[in-house]
Formats: structure tokens, sequence, C-alpha cells
């Protein structure tokens, strides 16, 4: 069971440092993603910011803007925008921008109390699934909605 842990992180963490090499970056300013944030403007927009490891780099500074409500009953009343940076990376790659909507998953498989924030990026770019650990932080977990086991915590704080 913990191989098959330490194999998922080890996936996940080569697709993060993996992404470095492909610049494949996308943003989305489509009309739809422009009408979904002027509706949005009255609320309060949440940014988490921290560093994830990073195998050919010192690190990936990553900045999570989540617009919106987790008690929203539509699911595109939900936008994020996710800003990766590698640190020192050898190849200098663009910093990486996705955006697109999120949603909320309750439970994970060892806390079936939990709630997590799936981030889905508009058009190509990997889903991302944060943790709330408590208002001001987030934990980076595997898409089966598990923890990390590798020693390395994947945590965001929130900045405002």
């Amino acid at each position: 069971m913990q191989m098959k842990t330490l194999l998922a992180g080890s996936a996940l963490m080569a697709l993060l440092a993996g992404c470095a090499g492909t610049g494949g970056g996308q943003q989305s300013t489509d009309s739809a993603g422009s009408t979904a944030q002027s509706s949005q403007a009255q609320t309060e927009t949440r940014t988490y910011t921290g560093t994830l490891p990073c195998r050919n780099c010192s690190g990936i500074a990553l900045t999570v803007n989540l617009q919106g409500d987790e008690k929203a009953t539509n699911p595109q009343d939900r936008t994020f925008e996710l800003e990766a940076q590698y640190q020192n990376h050898p190849q200098n790659p663009p910093t990486e921008t996705y955006s697109g909507n999120w949603d909320v998953i309750s439970g994970m498989q060892d806390d079936p109390s939990a709630t997590v924030y799936e981030l889905t990026p508009s058009g190509e770019g990997q889903v991302y699934y944060f943790e709330r650990v408590n208002d001001s932080t987030l934990e980076l977990v595997d898409p089966q909605l598990r923890r990390f086991e590798n020693g390395q915590t994947l945590r965001l704080t929130r900045q405002q």
C-alpha cells in the first residue's frame, strides 16, 4: 500500500516536473471566462501560495487564486487561476498559468469528513486536488484523494 502511494506521488511529481519541459501552460481568455469573472466581482478571492518540491529545480512556486464560494450550486460560479513558476531550473521554463473551474469533493480515503477542491483547467492541463486542511491551508493530494507519504509537505498557505 505504501509503495503504491509512493509510486502515485512520484508520478504526480514527475508530471509537475515534466510540465517544465513542455512549456504547455495555458491561459484561458475566452469570452465565457471573462463573463464569469465579471459576474463574480463582488465575490472574495482567496490566494494560497507555497513551494512544492521539484526533481530538477529548487522548487515550484505555486500560487492558487480561488474565486467563488464552495457552497455555490453552479460550478461556473467557482473559478481559479493557478500559476507555477520553476525556481532555478536548468532549462529556465516560462511560468505556467492555468485557469478554469473548481469543484468540491467530500471525503478522502483516510478521512470521510475531509473537503477537497478539484481544480479543472479549461483546455489542456492536469487536474489538481487540494485538501482544505483549515481556512488558511491547502494540501496537494493525489488523484485517488490520498495524502502523499513521501515525507515532504505539499502545503499552500492563504495570503488574503
